[in-house]
């Protein structure tokens, strides 16, 4: 990947509060184009990484590009190609949605006013034009966030959490605009979640975080082939049994887990051959199950390796 297809690049991205790590020696690399999925449990660093982008507070160590800039004149003049929702915007509460989105558009130098009508049209707040802040829904407030984010065309867009809050169809609607905005306008986005399923239907690539550290980067089809169905098989002896999966079966796809269960990536139709095989080498058979594994299961599999790693 040549760094004019690259738009976040980190190296050993690290962020210290007092005796605590939020980050710790991330390298991330967020393709131009992408749907970048930030996945990680509260607490993971996702916040923090997104706030070091966006300039809110500094790393302790380490370095990251944004565009290929790596200093700070540039840093401030490429973060104007980025909108963001991080936290809770901050809008004021007696001042109605289009109110709120010119005052911001104004302070920014935005040119176009048609363009807070423009914004809420996108997202959905068109009737909600009067609404004063305070009297918004949840997820009124978070479609008000996004369409500020907008205000400014990004070329880069950074979200925490920005489904929080809506309803089904609101997040129907959020991720068809998201995917709109990808396919449409080529804009990068960089989402951060703690549930993968929010991510699954629209990200193109996923980087894993678990206490401020990168578990995993890998595309969204990768994760999708690793994440497909798969037999879970207990035998009596399971080296002697992951043995001749090699030798008999030429296998080398399957995984050994901690309690001794093995775990081959195949269809039910498989099922057959493993268990002839334990039968033929008088291997007891314990149990085997065909299970499909899911995206979250995955990514727990991952920080729990990571964790019995750190012990």
């Amino acid at each position: 990947m040549t760094n004019n297809n690259v738009i976040i690049q980190t190296h050993q991205l690290t962020k210290q509060y007092g005796q605590s790590l939020a980050l710790v020696h991330v390298d991330l690399t967020i393709p131009k184009g992408s749907i970048y999925g930030l996945v990680g449990n509260n607490g993971a660093g996702k916040t923090t990484f997104l706030k070091i982008v966006l300039g809110q507070i500094y790393p302790t160590s380490g370095s990251f590009t944004l565009w290929e800039a790596g200093d700070e004149a540039s840093y401030r003049k490429n973060r104007r190609r980025c909108g963001a929702i991080i936290e809770a915007p901050g809008f004021y509460p007696k001042m109605t949605a289009a109110q709120n989105l010119e005052y911001y558009r104004i302070q920014r130098g935005i040119p176009g006013r048609e363009k807070v009508g423009e914004m809420l049209e996108l997202v959905g707040l068109a009737d909600a034009a009067k609404k004063k802040f305070g009297q918004m829904s949840l997820g009124m407030k978070q479609r008000l966030g996004l369409a500020l984010a907008l205000l400014g065309e990004p070329e880069l867009l950074l979200l925490d959490e920005p489904i929080n809050g809506l309803d089904p169809a609101g997040i129907i609607e959020i991720r068809g605009l998201l995917l709109r905005l990808n396919r449409e306008k080529h804009m990068t986005i960089l989402i951060s979640s703690h549930i993968l399923s929010e991510l699954e239907n629209m990200a193109t690539d996923y980087g894993f975080l678990s206490r401020g550290k990168v578990v995993q980067q890998i595309s969204a089809q990768r994760l999708h082939e690793l994440c497909g169905t798969y037999l879970e098989i207990r035998v009596t002896e399971p080296e002697r049994y992951a043995a001749l999966l090699e030798k008999q079966l030429h296998r080398t796809d399957y995984k050994v887990l901690a309690d001794g269960r093995i775990r081959i990536p195949g269809q039910a139709e498989d099922a057959a051959v493993c268990s002839r095989l334990a039968a033929e080498q008088n291997i007891g058979l314990l149990a085997m199950e065909h299970r499909q594994m899911q995206l979250e299961d995955y990514y727990m599999h991952l920080v729990a390796e990571q964790r019995g790693g750190e012990q």
